[in-house]
C-alpha cells in the first residue's frame, strides 16, 4: 500500500502567477493537485481519500467552488474533507486557498 500526500495552492505552474479571483484560484489548485498526483505516477483525483483545505477567507463562495470541483474531479466518490479558515497562507498575500490531499495507490 502506497500513500501520497501533496499540498498545493492555486498558482499557475508555468508562470507562477496567482489568480486573485477565488473561483479561478480554486480551479487552478485542483488542476495542480491532479498534475502532481499524475506526475508521481498515480491516477489523479480518483485515488484521493482525504482532503484538508485552508481558506483566506472561509466563505460561501470558496465552499461552493470547492464542492463544484469535487463533483467535477471525483464524481464517483466523496473523500473525507476538513475545511479550515486561516489568517494567511504561504508567502504571498494573494494566496487564498491551499489544498492538501492524501491518495492511495494499491500498486
Amino acid at each position: 500500500m502506497v500513500q501520497s500526500i501533496t499540498q498545493i495552492g492555486g498558482w499557475d505552474p508555468v508562470s507562477g502567477t496567482i489568480h486573485w479571483e477565488i473561483n479561478a484560484q480554486i480551479d487552478q489548485a485542483f488542476a495542480n493537485v491532479e498534475l502532481n498526483l499524475k506526475d508521481a505516477g498515480g491516477k489523479g483525483w480518483e485515488q484521493v481519500f482525504r482532503i484538508n483545505s485552508y481558506h483566506v477567507p472561509l466563505n460561501d463562495e470558496a465552499l461552493e467552488a470547492m464542492v463544484r470541483n469535487f463533483r467535477k474531479h471525483m464524481p464517483q466518490h466523496e473523500p473525507l474533507w476538513t475545511v479550515i479558515g486561516v489568517a494567511r497562507l504561504g508567502e504571498d498575500d494573494d494566496m487564498r486557498v491551499e489544498i492538501e490531499v492524501v491518495a492511495h495507490d494499491p500498486r
